[in-house]
């Protein structure tokens, strides 16, 4: 049995009349017959008892209408919101913590104003853990700092950050806050407050420092970057981590930036999506927002 069946059986029960049914549908009244006739052959009775001059729902007829009502209903409303899937299928966003900290409140909130009710999942985890993420298809986009990974990817870089090299006032006897500079050597004698292995930061100053000769060997490893910042504040050594985290504390002295000879770190900051992604309008309509191409302000 198909839907046609049951909404030709549903029209004839409502109109009491083969024709009125016929007319109803926009079908030949023999098409109707031999609808009810094959339906009253599934169910091994009659539906509808055929008088003089008119047709009359029986017992077996009413219990079939009981079950087929909410059925045609439900396809109705179906019919209705096919044409809008797209636009409420809901969104998967896999982060990086100072992505997810900094840059995607203002742009959830805007994308939120742009498409109300839409579903918005935001997943924030480690840059090599939302690229593995993204390559299973168990995101939309991935939101990472540093490299662009390789894979069948594409990537667009939509804001970057510089990395400071940061200690409390006085922890470095002898290099005034304006004049401090440090050497590689002397920076890789000190007690280094870093990143884990495997955060963005951490990779990117290991290998800018792998490709100058040396490597860091660090006293503290967290992955907590406010853990890192007090403890470079009660002078428990140098750390390195982004201008976007440690602004206020610049700014009030608590820390000081060092320059180091020969060594510049920046990350790129990337949105990235699967080059066989299907990109539904809300989902382009995010990655402008991402991209500073929408009404958002990323900073």
């Amino acid at each position: 049995m198909t839907l046609r069946h049951f909404r030709i059986f549903k029209a004839v029960a409502e109109t009491g009349s083969f024709t009125k049914a016929a007319e109803s549908l926009y079908i030949t009244q023999s098409a109707v017959s031999h609808a009810i006739r094959e339906l009253e052959e599934r169910a091994g009775t009659a539906l509808f008892d055929r008088l003089s001059k008119s047709i009359s729902i029986t017992e077996s007829g009413r219990l079939l209408l009981e079950e087929v009502t909410p059925i045609l209903a439900s396809c109705e409303v179906l019919d209705s919101r096919i044409n809008c899937l797209e636009k409420q299928a809901p969104v998967h966003i896999v982060s990086s913590i100072t992505i997810a900290a900094f840059y995607l409140p203002a742009i959830l909130k805007q994308f939120g104003e742009l498409w109300p009710g839409l579903p918005v999942t935001v997943e924030v985890v480690p840059a090599a853990t939302a690229v593995e993420v993204l390559r299973n298809g168990e995101a939309d986009f991935a939101l990472i700092e540093g490299a662009a990974p390789q894979g069948p990817f594409i990537c667009e870089a939509f804001d970057s950050y510089k990395m400071h090299i940061l200690c409390c006032p006085g922890y470095l006897a002898g290099y005034p806050a304006e004049a401090a500079c440090l050497s590689l050597e002397r920076f890789c004698a000190e007690r280094l407050l870093l990143r884990e292995k495997g955060s963005a930061i951490r990779d990117t100053l290991d290998s800018a420092l792998y490709l100058a000769g040396y490597t860091a060997y660090p006293a503290w490893t967290s992955v907590n970057s406010t853990a890192l910042i007090e403890a470079a504040k009660a002078g428990l050594g140098l750390t390195v981590l982004p201008d976007i985290l440690v602004g206020k504390e610049l700014e009030e002295g608590s820390l000081i930036s060092i320059r180091m000879d020969g060594l510049q770190l920046k990350n790129d900051l990337l949105v990235i999506r699967h080059k066989e992604k299907y990109m539904t309008e809300p989902l382009r309509s995010l990655l402008r927002l991402i991209s500073g191409k929408g009404e958002v302000k990323l900073r």
